[in-house]
């Protein structure tokens, strides 16, 4: 036997399986990276189709609307509270809550202008005509220099609106993307079942809006109230997307909002979604003159200067 021969054929053998082992490694990395191109040129095209991400309605704006001439209580929102006017107190509170990249207080009188720039709020003048706090929203979002993508209605009656709720409502807005707004409710007062002025809500197993009354709702057939029930009062507070405000102004007034005298209403008769979050608030709103004597009291039980 030649040894050469075994020598030279041995080593044919393992050059021709080394070859082979070396083509199917080749193989394996060459379809790996036609995958690996794959993936990367589909991302590449799917952020250009879809554009940078960003988090859903992430930029918010607070508006405090503000107007003189109310039915009930002419000049509201410049009645002294423990010293400062109504408008800074409400201001001072919003400034606290985390979700606002902005606050405005819009108004179409020039005396609560003169005195919300001399407290360090920026403002927006708007016009008489407005016929409520959401179309003042409308109006002032339209001379705002950025944009942003939630509007939230800061009532200027609210002295001790709590920041938290203002964050609430935000991020229930943000996180229903079904809902084109958003509201709370805290728990009714006996006591108030029968005022007009405390409007009641009812809402649904999934926390959208069905109704709000300014008379009690649920009614039972006793004509009474039931202190049983856990009847929900809402709060004024409320967030809109900002593409929904233009919607809501070219709407045309409905029955039950013309009844109720409830912009909410609005909203609701024509189909859209509204997302509600119940909180644990004690209602101070100023409807009144007599309100105000209250919220001094409590300001001052609180220790609250």
């Amino acid at each position: 036997m030649n040894p050469k021969a075994l020598c030279s054929s041995s080593s044919s053998s393992s050059s021709s399986s080394l070859s082979s082992g070396s083509w199917n490694t080749s193989k394996v990395w060459i379809v790996h990276g036609i995958v690996a191109g794959v993936a990367i040129a589909a991302a590449i095209g799917a952020r250009v189709y879809l554009g940078p991400v960003k988090k859903f309605r992430s930029r918010v704006v607070g508006i405090i609307p503000a107007r003189f001439a109310s039915s009930r209580f002419e000049g509201k929102p410049l009645v002294q509270i423990l010293g400062k006017p109504m408008i800074q107190r409400t201001w001072e509170r919003a400034k606290l809550a985390t979700t606002l990249d902005h606050i405005v207080v819009a108004t179409d009188d020039e005396k609560i202008a003169e005195c919300c720039r001399s407290f360090g709020a920026d403002v927006i003048m708007t016009s008489e005509s407005c016929a409520n706090g959401t179309e003042r929203c409308y109006e002032a979002i339209q001379k705002l220099e950025k944009k942003y993508d939630v509007v939230v209605n800061i009532q200027g009656d609210e002295p001790l609106v709590e920041p938290e709720i203002i964050d609430g409502i935000v991020k229930a807005l943000q996180e229903a993307p079904d809902a084109v707004f958003s509201t709370a409710v805290t728990s009714l007062k006996l006591e108030d079942a029968f005022d007009p002025n405390r409007v009641k809500c009812v809402v649904d197993n999934n926390g959208y809006a069905i109704y709000f009354s300014r008379g009690l709702i649920p009614f039972n057939k006793s004509g009474k109230a039931n202190p049983q029930f856990p009847y929900m009062l809402h709060l004024g507070i409320q967030s809109y997307d900002t593409k929904f405000l233009k919607i809501y102004r070219e709407l045309k007034p409905t029955p039950l909002q013309l009844e109720e005298d409830l912009e909410q209403l609005k909203v609701l008769e024509n189909g859209y979604k509204m997302k509600v979050i119940k909180v644990d608030h004690e209602a101070h709103g100023v409807d009144t003159p007599e309100d105000v004597e209250k919220i001094e009291a409590l300001m001052r039980e609180l220790n609250m200067s």
